[in-house]
């Protein structure tokens, strides 16, 4: 299947939404990106973890979420659409030549997956009015493009100009005992394309969120941020409230 998101969870009001960009390392048959399999399961073509910790989240009353039903190498959910990386062309030091596109391609897959995605989330945030958002994301302990460089934090929290979700999620991670990233591995005022759009703009309390990769790998690690992620923010609801 080729659809461009898919959606978990019982519609409610007042509920908490999660938002996942990159849940997805699905591409369709029309498109050949030109880069070998292996890369299929890396996380330059998917946010390891995410889809599974979504889907355990909404087994609970009163969560639901949308999650990208392509990879990210296809289009990048989490980036404006006059983006030249909404269609990467390259991802930690690999090239993906099926994305040298035409602009005409370019718009063909923006129209197919880009622009029902976003319409479906803001329909999502119109009709549930939600309490809080969740940006779920994952990221990779190392990258190959860097390798020298550590990212040893457990969770990061990301945020833009609204920051008071945020700032509650740090306080109550840190007291789960998490090595907890402000606005690490890297800033949400400077890639939080999805949230501006959707959350920011409008007035919609969210907050971002980084998991790393090796510790959400397996259900164990799963389960136990899908609980741990559900009670922060049940706290986070409360304190807003």
């Amino acid at each position: 299947m080729n659809s461009p998101f898919n959606i978990f969870g019982v519609p409610r009001e007042n509920s908490v939404l999660i938002v996942a960009d990159h849940a997805s390392n699905h591409v369709p048959e029309d498109i050949d990106l030109q880069i070998s399999a292996e890369f299929l399961d890396d996380h330059i073509a998917v946010d390891i973890g995410t889809a599974a910790i979504a889907e355990m989240m909404t087994e609970n009353i009163g969560y639901m979420s949308i999650l990208a039903g392509i990879s990210r190498l296809v289009t990048d959910f989490n980036r404006y659409p006059e983006d030249a990386s909404v269609i990467p062309e390259h991802s930690d030091a690999i090239e993906i030549l099926g994305n040298k596109v035409t602009a005409q391609a370019r718009q063909d897959r923006l129209d197919a997956y880009y622009h029902p995605y976003h319409d479906r989330v803001k329909q999502l945030i119109a009709d549930l009015s939600p309490q809080l958002i969740l940006s779920l994301h994952s990221f990779s302990p190392q990258l190959r493009s860097n390798p020298e460089i550590a990212r040893p934090w457990d969770i990061g929290v990301l945020y833009n100009e609204y920051d008071i979700a945020s700032r509650f999620a740090i306080r109550f991670l840190e007291e789960e005992g998490l090595i907890v990233g402000d606005q690490l591995p890297y800033s949400g005022k400077d890639l939080n394309a999805t949230m501006n759009r959707q959350a920011e703009a409008i007035g919609q309390p969210y907050f971002g969120i980084e998991i790393r990769q090796d510790l959400i790998s397996d259900e164990t690690g799963q389960r136990r941020f899908s609980a741990l992620l559900q009670r922060t923010c049940d706290k986070i609801r409360t304190a807003l409230a």
